[in-house]
């Protein structure tokens, strides 16, 4: 009986989901280190994401609302060199544990581009 010829190189439907999120971290990962620092326009424009995102519904500045004041998260990971793409992955997919027992939701409604400018623009904030 002949087989039919499968390809070594067809990718199944579950993979690729994953192979998908692998790359897009890994291009946030590239753009986290080539531009560490913001622009003024890059900040406003993260500023106004915060606020049309309900992200300063509980986060503050200097202050905790309900998660943690921004300039603690990026105080606590200043040091970690890939703090932007894994804050950026936090904010994308929520989380829990790292700041007390209330989850912080997912905002995947969000693009890649605008997670990863609020990432940064949350590092920034260090003094």
């Amino acid at each position: 009986m002949a087989q039919a010829f499968r390809s070594p190189f067809s990718i199944k439907a579950k993979y690729m989901k994953k192979i998908t999120l692998f790359l897009m971290m890994a291009w946030a990962c590239g753009q986290a280190l080539a531009a560490p620092a913001l622009s003024p326009k890059e900040a406003a424009t993260a500023t106004e994401l915060a606020k049309n995102n309900g992200c300063l519904s509980c986060h503050a500045l200097d202050e905790k609302i309900v998660g943690p004041a921004y300039s603690k998260v990026a105080a606590k990971y200043g040091d970690d060199k890939d703090a932007a793409v894994s804050l950026a992955q936090s904010i994308r997919n929520g989380s829990q544990g790292k700041w007390g027992r209330i989850p912080m939701p997912s905002h995947g409604n969000m693009s890649n581009e605008d997670i990863l400018l609020l990432a940064r623009w949350v590092m920034s904030t260090h003094k």
